[in-house]
């Protein structure tokens, strides 16, 4: 009898690829965000004038990132570098909502029964659903502040329990602007710290 059956990885392992990737994300961040600072001056274009198109950038960069399904994308990364080039509150109002609409994928996937989780998000999954069908938006919204379980799946499960799609889009936009507003603010701090850095 073959007992050398392999083991599926564990939460040390887990945990270390979540670090793994959160640093990879700052590190992303912190390049961006000096392409950016540093070679501002470079832009052909005003930004006082046509501020505007990067606020749009952000919207459709966060949009794409948040709209690919359980493949994390760099979406928070672009969020710091931008608001450390770009007006902060305008960069989360963007980031923020371009997040909810991109979530609205996850959504539609399950809302059309499309069954696409994997085994090993299928405990956090039916975690997302058994508070959804209890709290309804708030554990939508809740869920939304804080990144505690990969957010494609509380879109897949809000839709695989009919949820209405404005509930389920305005209780995310609820929860994602604050996040958005939190990293834009320390995005602000970027070029403080690439001048301090510098001297």
């Amino acid at each position: 009898m073959d007992t050398n059956v392999e083991k599926p990885p564990g939460k040390t392992a887990k945990w270390l690829k979540e670090v793994l990737f959160l640093l990879a994300m700052v590190a992303i961040s912190a390049v961006v965000a000096l392409v950016l600072f540093r070679y501002q001056d470079s832009f052909k274009v005003s930004m006082k004038d046509y501020g505007w198109v990067a606020y749009i950038i952000v919207f459709v960069a966060t949009a794409l990132s948040s709209a690919t399904i359980l493949v994390p994308a760099p979406g928070v990364a672009f969020t710091l570098a931008a608001a450390a080039v770009w007006d902060p509150m305008f960069v989360a109002i963007a980031a923020g909502t371009g997040d909810a609409l991109g979530e609205m994928t996850a959504y539609w996937v399950g809302y059309v029964g499309e069954r696409i989780v994997d085994y090993e998000h299928l405990p956090a999954y039916s975690k997302a659903a058994t508070w959804m069908d209890r709290y309804g938006v708030w554990a939508i919204f809740g869920i939304a502040l804080l990144p505690i379980i990969p957010y494609d799946l509380i879109g897949m499960a809000a839709g695989a329990l009919k949820i209405r799609w404005w509930k389920f889009f305005l209780a995310t936009w609820a929860g994602k602007l604050p996040r958005a507003f939190l990293a834009a603010c320390l995005g602000q701090q970027i070029p403080f710290l690439f001048n301090w850095w510098g001297k």
